[in-house]
Order: C-alpha cells, then structure tokens, then sequence
C-alpha cells in the first residue's frame, strides 16, 4: 500500500497567503509522499535482501523518520487551513479548554505564536495528552526532533521559511503568522480536539 497525495487538503482563496505560496509549498508536500513511498520500498526490499543490519538500512530507516512526519505535518497543516472560518465562540469545548488552561483562548494563542517565534526551522503544534487532557504547544525542530510520543496534534503551524517566502521576506514570520491565523480552519481543529479528548487519533484528511 502507498501514501497518496491527498489533494482535497489543499487550501485556496486564503487572506494574506497567495495561492502561488500555497503551490509552491504544496509541491513540497508532494516530494514528501513520494521520497515517504521510496524510503518504505526500499527498507522492504533491503529487509528481504537481508540485509536488516546494514549501514545502509540503519541510514534508511532513520531518512524515513524525517520524510514520513514531513508528510504527515504538512496534511494536518493544511488540514487547519480555510478561508472564512470564525474562532471557536464561547460555547466551545477547545475554546473552553484553552481558556482554563492557559487563562484565555486570547493568551493561548499568544503563547503559540512565542512558540512559533522560536529561533531555528520547524513547526508550532498545539497538543493534547490523551491521558491528562492537558494542552500544550511545543516547538518541533525539523520534522522530528521534540515531537511528543503519543499526544495528538490538534493544530499544526509549519514555520519553515518555505511556508512564507513567497508571499513575505525572511524575517517576515510574524506577519506569515497573523495570516495563519486569519486563515484556521477551526471546524477541523476543533473535531481533532474531539476525536483526541475520545482516545482516537486525530484524522488527517
């Protein structure tokens, strides 16, 4: 079985990111499926070659990790985007969360945008412990590095320069960053937030 690119996942007709970005990033997106599909043929064929323990395997396995979680970060990324969608009213269960969390869903969200500000490229991922309840952002390095085992991701920010360089210069992050987040889709965060606080893992498309 192979990844596929799932097309219904791309964005359009956003406020302050063209639909030139988004073509450009999404054409990453697809060299993450199809270098995630390589990767899995060739640690299958190295595996029955054999040659399990090799150098060349261990090195394989390891490339996998950085393009498969590039893959999946980028569909829960523009999963969480759409034009014309309001913030969660009061009523809420992920507004309501937040706000007892962190004292507001105002104060949340500014957390998240610090996160995002972190020096260094990667993402800012709003998690839920599915054992606690507890809601936190954390800043991942690359594709992998500070990813949580076993919290679900309920919203994605990627942060690497080719997120916004199209449309804003290098240091232009937290205008990129206010865009995002006139452009969350947050029907789709907020049924990740549910599917996650029922023990399920978030879908990704």
């Amino acid at each position: 079985m192979a990844y596929e690119v799932n097309a219904h996942l791309k964005p359009s007709n956003l406020k302050g990111l063209s639909e030139n970005q988004i073509a450009q990033h999404w054409k990453l997106y697809e060299g993450y499926v199809a270098q995630s599909n390589a990767l899995k043929a060739e640690l299958e064929a190295l595996r029955k070659e054999g040659k399990g323990a090799t150098p060349l395997y261990a090195d394989r396995r390891r490339r996998f990790g950085f393009e498969y979680n590039g893959m999946v970060l980028h569909e829960y990324y523009f999963g969480n985007l759409k034009a014309g969608v309001a913030e969660p009213g009061d009523a809420s269960p992920l507004r309501k969360a937040l706000s007892e969390q962190f004292g507001s869903f105002e104060a949340w969200k500014d957390d998240c945008v610090k996160c995002g500000a972190t020096r260094g490229i990667g993402w800012a991922v709003l998690y839920l412990d599915p054992a606690t309840g507890w809601l936190t952002n954390h800043f991942i390095q690359l594709h992998e590095d500070g990813n949580v085992a076993g919290f679900a991701p309920i919203l994605v920010l990627d942060v690497f320069e080719h997120a916004y360089m199209v449309d804003y210069p290098a240091t232009g992050r937290p205008d990129y960053m206010k865009a995002f987040f006139e452009n969350v889709n947050w029907a789709a965060v907020e049924k990740r937030f549910a599917e996650a606080s029922a023990g399920k893992i978030p879908a990704r498309f």
